[in-house]
């Protein structure tokens, strides 16, 4: 890949890290980019993706940790739960069609954005406590899920907090914190069982970095749910042009 196409995947890189950073959606935009605009093989997208949340992760977490938006008890659980799921998950992607991967991030797409059209929930109160079992639960379906799709933690785990009545910025944050050993374990994964493109997983990290250092800022000093609503539809748009092209394809092979 040439420099100047890298530098175009770095700069999109640093516009989704900033969506992770501010709403915890957007790394689902990061695969369809490689695959369908880049031409990158969507298994070598994938595992450049994940290896570039590593760096999304550690950054995410050192500054949500810095903002006291880690509820570090949860999180412990959740990356019990996240680490071995993503390994196998990573095994999973390496082994399926990529006609099987796409259906997939296409319906990852379309939950994420759907829910992120939710309202939030903002409260006073003490916010919801779950046990040791659900949270290792929900680290499991977000590690294996994020490391089959390449579309990185918070996109998963986000909605279910949401959904499960957690304020956004308390699902932000765990997502975060979540990301990097979830990712970190998925890349060994991809290590072993496929391949990992070092200079296009070093572009996307550098560029998700950056982005995430800025989306951590604004999430917390600006209201980011007229951000999240725009990311959402974004997000629905692109699962709809995803399961549109496998449709096409199924009925014009």
């Amino acid at each position: 890949m040439s420099g100047l196409m890298l530098l175009l995947l770095a700069g999109f890189s640093v516009f989704v890290g900033g969506l992770i950073g501010a709403a915890g959606i957007g790394g689902v935009l990061l695969v369809p980019f490689l695959a369908y605009v880049m031409g990158i093989d969507i298994h070598l997208a994938i595992t450049a993706a994940m290896f570039g949340f590593i760096f999304a992760g550690l950054m995410g977490a050192v500054l949500y940790a810095r903002y006291g938006s880690i509820r570090w008890a949860m999180a412990g659980w959740l990356i019990a739960g996240a680490m071995p799921a993503a390994f196998l998950g990573a095994f999973t992607a390496s082994a399926s069609a990529a006609g099987v991967l796409e259906a997939a991030i296409a319906l990852l797409l379309l939950f994420a954005g759907s829910n992120a059209l939710r309202p939030s929930i903002q409260r006073n109160t003490a916010e919801r406590v779950l046990g040791p079992a659900a949270l290792i639960a929900i680290g499991a379906v977000t590690g294996y899920g994020s490391a089959m799709t390449g579309t990185g933690g918070p996109l998963i785990l986000v909605p279910l907090l949401v959904w499960l009545r957690f304020p956004v910025l308390t699902a932000v944050g765990l997502s975060q914190a979540t990301q990097f050993p979830l990712a970190s374990l998925a890349t060994i994964g991809n290590f072993v069982f496929g391949e990992v493109d070092i200079a296009i997983g070093a572009a996307v990290a550098v560029g998700l970095a950056l982005g995430v250092a800025v989306g951590a800022k604004i999430a917390h000093s600006v209201r980011a749910n007229r951000m999240k609503r725009v990311v959402a539809w974004v997000t629905i748009g692109v699962g709809v042009f995803i399961a549109a092209r496998l449709v096409i394809a199924f009925l014009l092979p």
